[in-house]
């Protein structure tokens, strides 16, 4: 590698997977699947479509489940979005009743949002560039404390 060229450091990363009991909920639902089809058609078509079923919601969990939040030298990155770290107002840490409320009630329509379901808690972080109307983003995660030193520091 050229100097120069050197990457920034991670100073957090965090990907967003889906947690083991979706992947055990969906295999009970790949039986079932199998099961039905079993005795409905002949044993190749039932393997091939319960097979075609296994692969499209693993193919779902992976792509959903793959949302990252990185911080970067000066840059955070959420999902597809980034944002200079320079812009980064006051960042809270939301516990699971705060993050429901700023998700729900409390939400302002041009905010950024990553959210997960299966991650209660959040991170809400102020914007503070003039040219961008997102007045906040609201991060999904599931170390909130840690993120929000990340970014404050």
């Amino acid at each position: 590698m050229e100097a120069g060229c050197q990457a920034s450091p991670v100073e957090y990363a965090e990907r967003l997977t889906v947690p083991l009991r979706w992947w055990v909920q969906a295999t009970m639902l790949i039986a079932t699947f199998w099961l039905a089809l079993a005795v409905a058609v002949p044993p190749v078509p039932a393997f091939s479509i319960t097979g075609g079923i296994c692969l499209l919601v693993a193919a779902g969990f992976v792509r959903y489940g793959a949302a990252r939040i990185e911080i970067r030298g000066n840059e955070l990155r959420a999902g597809r979005a980034h944002i200079s770290t320079a812009y980064v107002g006051v960042v809270t840490a939301l516990d699971k009743e705060q993050a429901r409320l700023a998700a729900g009630r409390d939400a302002d329509a041009r905010a950024f949002l990553l959210l997960r379901p299966y991650a209660r808690r959040a991170v809400r972080v102020e914007i503070n560039d003039p040219a961008d109307p997102t007045p906040y983003w609201l991060l999904s995660t599931r170390h909130p404390k840690r993120l929000a030193r990340a970014l404050s520091s």
